[in-house]
């Protein structure tokens, strides 16, 4: 877990969630007082103010943190960023690889806070679709770079155990400004990404 979302669960929170989660488990059949299931209500309820810990953090401060006044105005690219996020339709996990990329333009940031700043966004019940655009807008409206393009390969949770389950099926989104705009520019950026490490 990044070290970006906070481990400090506030007591009521906790304790709140663990009244629901108890009578959740009565629901399904279960008795929340047997032996192994005594301490799940904390658990799940620590485990879901984790999952979702980036409602509690500004990804663009994490950006300004680390914001640099730099002449260089070639693509940068992180890729291969692992994340894990949860579907606000079903709440279940979805997973796999960010690639960000942006060109500055008098400015660049940490290239740890890139990868922050999935994690933050990630770590919120989503959509892929809506985490790609906000990556690409927080960086955008952060930097104000030449470009930004954002590419999100991910695994659903719902399709594989549920619904369809389609063990193997990946999903792609992507989306860009500036100078991504350019055909060149984003054949260039996913060549890039795709090389073979």
């Amino acid at each position: 877990m990044s070290d970006t979302i906070l481990q400090n669960f506030p007591e009521e929170k906790v304790e709140k969630m663990m009244q629901h989660y108890r009578e959740i488990l009565s629901i399904i059949g279960e008795n929340p007082e047997r032996e192994g299931l005594l301490k799940t209500p904390e658990r799940v309820a620590k485990a879901i103010l984790t999952l979702t810990g980036g409602y509690n953090m500004d990804p663009k401060e994490v950006l300004n943190a680390a914001k640099f006044k730099e002449a260089y105005s070639q693509m940068v690219i992180v890729k291969d960023i692992d994340f894990f996020s949860m579907c606000e339709h079903h709440m279940l996990p979805f997973y796999g690889k960010a690639h960000v990329a942006y060109i500055p333009n008098g400015y660049i940031t940490g290239l740890s806070k890139i990868a922050r700043v999935v994690d933050i966004f990630s770590h919120r019940l989503q959509v892929q679709e809506r985490m790609t655009l906000q990556i690409k807008e927080c960086i955008q409206e952060t930097l104000k770079p030449l470009g930004v393009m954002v590419v999100i390969e991910a695994k659903h949770m719902c399709m594989q155990m549920r619904g369809v389950e389609k063990q193997n099926s990946i999903t792609t989104t992507s989306d860009f400004t500036g100078a991504f705009n350019r055909a060149t520019t984003r054949e260039e950026f996913m060549n890039l990404i795709h090389q073979r490490r």
